[in-house]
């Protein structure tokens, strides 16, 4: 008797520890299913991208590759529906052309939800680590049903090393673009400095030196640069030709501040603003291409100081060459890569110096141009 008691006991407790480890059914409770997901099942490849929980649902969509091409795609949803939650999805072929009815769903109701397992009626998702979840789902195929597991691993994004932070102001009146810097918020402006050493041998004032100030409006980033050199070239009278070499300010842009490889994609920008104001940076057809629409500009040159003014449009990581495209409206709180160099030639074919705002680690410090992680970091307030 006090063998079945103890054993009573035990049961009652574990019993009790499982009804607590069950959670509310709320999207709170299952957040962690959001991302994007990738892994392999039934010989090919698989892609999971889940929204994060927002006006009572989350909302996902699914992609099978087999042999390099798409066999199907399902379009999912999670939603609260009184006081429980339900998944359903639909099928839909390569060409999008639905398996199910136009009004039809596959519905999985909710059974319970744990601290690492969301359960549905004929799915389970399970938690095995923040970046690695197994998705096993009942398949019902010739009067027989079959659990599939899918095991997915989560795609993160390392964040940037924050290597320099700027809190950009915004403008009450946007700057003209005229190169004589007498705007009001000029004045109520910081100078930056533009003073390392990026390539080159070691340059005196003199020869160089250069400071900056910046701010914002809706419609795009305001420059204000002074740059003072002694000699001014400009070689090459075709823009698309060399255009590193000829002394130009460099304006780098990553509009998400993602950091990552640039060279021949719009992930970031790094536009060359030349003497006679074209604007070049490289395509994505691995040439140069002027990019005049981005950047309007302003130089006065008075001995050996120039007065740059500038306003860059910005555009993100969607840009496509030869397409139209529409800039961005700059909010407060927004979040940019920048960076801001000179090209510095005074006698030689090609650039003696190259002169950026930021530190750059290593030996190679001339990776701009291709990296943007050596970027610093814009912050737009008020």
């Amino acid at each position: 008797m006090k063998q079945l008691l103890i054993l009573l006991l035990a049961y009652s407790l574990t019993s009790a520890t499982q009804a607590q480890n069950v959670l509310e059914p709320k999207l709170e409770n299952i957040a962690w299913i959001s991302g994007t997901w990738h892994g392999e099942a039934f010989g090919g490849l698989v892609e999971e991208i889940w929204s994060e929980p927002s006006a009572g649902s989350m909302m996902a969509s699914f992609k099978f590759i087999n042999d390099g091409r798409v066999s199907f795609y399902e379009i999912e949803v999670i939603r609260e529906v009184e006081n429980t939650l339900l998944l359903q999805l639909k099928h839909f072929r390569s060409d999008l052309k639905g398996w199910e009815s136009k009004d039809e769903t596959v519905d999985f109701p909710l059974i319970e939800i744990t601290e690492n397992k969301v359960v549905f009626e004929g799915m389970v998702f399970e938690k095995v680590s923040p970046t690695e979840m197994n998705v096993h789902v009942d398949i019902e195929e010739n009067g027989k049903t079959e659990t599939v597991t899918f095991n997915y691993k989560k795609q993160v994004k390392e964040p940037k090393h924050i290597n320099q932070l700027n809190i950009v102001k915004k403008a009450k009146v946007k700057p003209i673009i005229d190169g004589k810097a007498n705007d009001a918020i000029w004045s109520d402006t910081v100078w930056l400095p533009l003073d390392q050493l990026w390539l080159g041998d070691p340059y005196t004032e003199d020869d160089f030196s250069g400071r900056y100030k910046l701010s914002w409006a809706e419609d795009g980033l305001y420059l204000l640069a002074e740059i003072t050199d002694d000699v001014l070239v400009d070689n090459n009278p075709d823009p698309l030709e060399a255009w590193w070499d000829d002394d130009c300010l460099e304006i780098f842009i990553d509009e998400d501040n993602s950091g990552g490889e640039h060279q021949y994609n719009h992930n970031a920008f790094a536009y060359h603003i030349a003497l006679d104001g074209n604007v070049v940076d490289m395509s994505t057809k691995k040439t140069g291409k002027l990019y005049n629409s981005h950047i309007e500009s302003k130089r006065i040159t008075t001995g050996n100081t120039s007065i740059w003014e500038v306003k860059i449009s910005i555009f993100d990581d969607s840009y496509k060459d030869d397409a139209k495209n529409t800039p961005l409206k700059l909010q407060v709180g927004k979040v940019m890569g920048f960076a801001l160099a000179y090209c510095d030639n005074d006698t030689s074919k090609t650039r003696e110096n190259f002169i950026g705002s930021v530190y750059v680690e290593g030996e190679d410090k001339n990776r701009g141009w291709i990296d943007a992680n050596i970027f610093g970091t814009l912050k737009l307030r008020n």
